[in-house]
């Protein structure tokens, strides 16, 4: 079993809010497409290391529901980014052994934003050593009523809808819920982002803006994970089972 440099075993799941793009690009007087573009380029080292440590599943807050209210010019230049983004590093990814989900509603985004997100998907469909979760035009509140309309429209009573059923409709279904919440930038909230899945995370923020989040960065988020004590609501030295305070 892999290890991270401190010896530890590494999360099965990290989940990060990849904040800070637009400051870093107002900081050096460049229009915020620039520190996405940045933003891109961390991405892509980050995915690499999580791989090499070990780490299966990667998700990632691309693009929130919420993100719509943005100056339109960089909603536009965050869609002609994802595409470009996909025709620039999905080779890369494709050769890494990362496979590609993109979770999130897909009714309001382009057609060829949709055709990018088709061919990474299909392109790594293969690939199992780092499974890399794109949350695009996703929020947390959005997956839980989703969740809840797929679960009515397969007809299931009130009494069959159980914690366990429903998580087999959410966005993330595939992949264990998160070990590891990361937020950069220096905010303090989780921000609509996998409400349901991030219940027993643990939570780790920094203020590095993204665009700066690079390996030593994330080996201290794991070696602060390395020394939580996660017991589940349970009380420390209990068997599994007893009752907690």
């Amino acid at each position: 079993m892999s290890k991270t440099p401190s010896g530890a075993v590494p999360p099965a799941h990290v989940a990060i809010v990849m904040d800070g793009n637009g400051r870093w690009a107002n900081k050096r007087f460049l229009p915020r497409v620039a520190g996405h573009k940045q933003g891109v380029d961390a991405l892509v080292r980050i995915v690499q290391v999580c791989a090499d440590r070990g780490i299966r599943h990667l998700t990632v807050f691309a693009f929130s529901s919420e993100n719509w209210r943005r100056p339109e010019e960089e909603v536009s230049g965050l869609m002609s980014l994802m595409m470009s983004t996909v025709a620039k590093h999905l080779g890369r990814l494709e050769a890494q052994g990362v496979r590609i989900r993109i979770i999130g509603d897909r009714a309001m985004v382009s057609d060829k934003v949709r055709a990018a997100w088709d061919e990474a998907e299909q392109g790594t469909a293969h690939n199992s050593r780092l499974n890399l979760n794109v949350a695009f035009n996703y929020g947390g509140r959005w997956d839980i009523v989703q969740a809840c309309q797929q679960a009515l429209a397969d007809g299931l009573r009130p009494e069959e809808l159980t914690e366990e059923r429903l998580s087999g409709y959410m966005a993330l279904r595939h992949a264990p819920d998160p070990d590891l919440f990361i937020r950069t930038g220096g905010e303090y909230r989780i921000s609509n982002f996998l409400l349901w899945q991030v219940a027993y995370s643990e939570l780790y923020f920094t203020d590095c803006l993204w665009p700066d989040f690079d390996e030593a960065q994330l080996d201290a988020a794991l070696a602060d994970f390395a020394r939580r004590d996660r017991r589940f609501g349970l009380v420390k030295g209990n068997p599994a089972g007893a009752p907690s305070a």
